[in-house]
């Protein structure tokens, strides 16, 4: 079992940058492909990221491509993503996720644990 806990979200303004850390327990997060995916209000959950178990392959939805990314540490046990160029509409709630997939997945019925999320607000 995984425990998965986010942070570093806040209020930036757009064109800023923010770091969010998901900092997992246990003993196996290196087996686990990690992603993660927003919510924004009355809108449905959107895949934004996923990372390999090693962190040698990643993959971002289109919407931020270029302006994310998407990093681990094994030995620390935690996930990032490093988000600049901030727009308004990246303004949600971000989880992170863990799965025992060994190929990276875009559907969230594919991880098997969640945090609790950690929320970002751009302002215009």
């Amino acid at each position: 079992q995984v425990q998965l806990v986010e942070s570093g979200g806040g209020l930036v303004q757009a064109g800023g940058s923010l770091r969010l850390s998901c900092a997992a327990s246990g003993r196996t997060f290196s087996s686990y492909a990690m992603g993660w995916f927003r919510q924004a209000p009355g809108k449905e959950g959107e895949f934004v990221a996923a990372i390999t178990r090693s962190g040698g392959n990643t993959y971002y939805a289109d919407s931020v491509k270029g302006r994310f990314t998407i990093s681990r540490d094994n030995a620390k046990n935690t996930v990032y993503l490093q988000m600049s160029s901030l727009k308004p509409e990246d303004t949600a709630v971000y989880y992170c996720a863990a799965t025992i997939h060994t190929i990276l997945v875009r559907t969230s019925g594919e991880y098997d644990y969640w945090g609790q999320g950690t929320q970002v607000t751009v302002s215009s």
